[in-house]
């Protein structure tokens, strides 16, 4: 299976209060630096990679013309697949319209906006500060410059949220008619404000979130978007090829702070120095049963040693064919069920 290479770009505007991965203020002169470094790394490896994905950190933060740099670089170290997916992660606060129609020259063809809602007082109680008309003006300017492989993101159990206002956002998704959906539940992570807050944040309680999540399913499927994943949803066609080698167990090279590496059957990531760390030897059926249950496709059952017959008699699970693989119900409860299998 063809490699997938990935691109973390650390800076941000200011950090939100839910977000635990790693990222700094954004500085142009900093930035720069960086965007040198990452590409020096480049020198150490070889190989044909038919996706990149730019990821943070808020991507789309850069200037233009260094990611325009990084791809360059890129395709000039590597075999670059010819209709490779190219993905940046861009945050609508930022005006985009000229920086789209740039990407488009570089060959970016897919854009995932970190919407998280389209309420607009869920969005700011997540630290965000653009409303709901520039989520919507990013997608119009994105389609305008050529770009028509549109991700956006949802989050699930957010403080202000509840069943009602979901609607709301599912009915701006469907008016927007975008390609992809990634819906993820809101974690408190220690080292975020959400966790030193975590005693007077007004979430939505378990049943609720579960409701949630429930009601996204079959309200993304009754538009088109097949849950693929257990957090993602496309329009047939339009599954994120990059983040589906992930699942898979193929090949993936990560450059940049924290980045994480699957290559050559081993684990290993570049740390906040831009030290490289090994992590081990990668590829185990323990890691087959975890990561491929995250996949409505499921996995072969001659992976499992266990018997998942409860598991299907609860409605958690369900045959398909020689595989097997966890119901929406099955996903609410998936780090338990997955932790029983392995």
């Amino acid at each position: 299976m063809t490699a997938g290479l990935y691109i973390h770009i650390p800076f941000c505007k200011s950090k939100c209060p839910y977000c635990d991965f790693y990222s700094i203020k954004y500085q142009p002169d900093v930035a720069t630096r960086y965007v040198d470094r990452l590409i020096s790394t480049m020198d150490d490896y070889s190989g044909t990679f038919d996706t990149i994905y730019f990821g943070g950190g808020t991507p789309g933060i850069l200037p233009a013309e260094e990611l325009g740099k990084i791809i360059a670089a890129a395709k000039d170290r590597f075999d670059i697949a010819d209709r490779c997916e190219i993905t940046v992660e861009c945050n609508p606060s930022k005006d985009m319209a000229r920086d789209f129609v740039q990407y488009k020259s570089y060959g970016i063809n897919r854009i995932s906006i970190g919407m998280q809602s389209a309420v607009d007082r869920e969005r700011f109680a997540l630290g965000r500060a653009a409303g709901r008309d520039k989520v919507q003006k990013s997608i119009v300017d994105a389609r305008n410059a050529g770009i028509d492989n549109i991700s956006l993101d949802i989050m699930l159990g957010t403080p202000k949220q509840s069943l009602e206002s979901l609607d709301d956002t599912l009915h701006f998704v469907e008016s927007m008619a975008v390609q992809h959906i990634s819906a993820y539940m809101l974690k408190i992570e220690e080292g975020t404000r959400f966790y030193q807050m975590r005693d007077s944040l007004a979430l939505p309680c378990e049943d609720d979130l579960s409701a949630m999540y429930l009601k996204v399913v079959d309200s993304l499927n009754k538009m088109g978007l097949r849950q693929y994943e257990i957090s993602n949803f496309a329009l047939p066609g339009y599954e994120s090829r990059h983040n589906k080698k992930y699942w898979q167990l193929a090949p993936y090279l990560g450059l940049g702070k924290s980045a994480h590496s699957f290559w050559n059957g081993r684990r290993f990531y570049y740390d906040k120095k831009f030290n490289l760390v090994d992590d081990g030897v990668g590829g185990s059926d323990e890691e087959r049963i975890m990561l491929g249950l995250r996949l409505t496709e499921g996995i072969d059952k001659s992976l499992l040693n266990r018997d998942v017959t409860p598991y299907i008699d609860m409605g958690l699970m369900v045959y398909k064919g020689d595989r097997v693989a966890l119901t929406p119900q099955g996903m609410l409860v998936s780090n338990t069920i997955i932790s029983q299998l392995i």
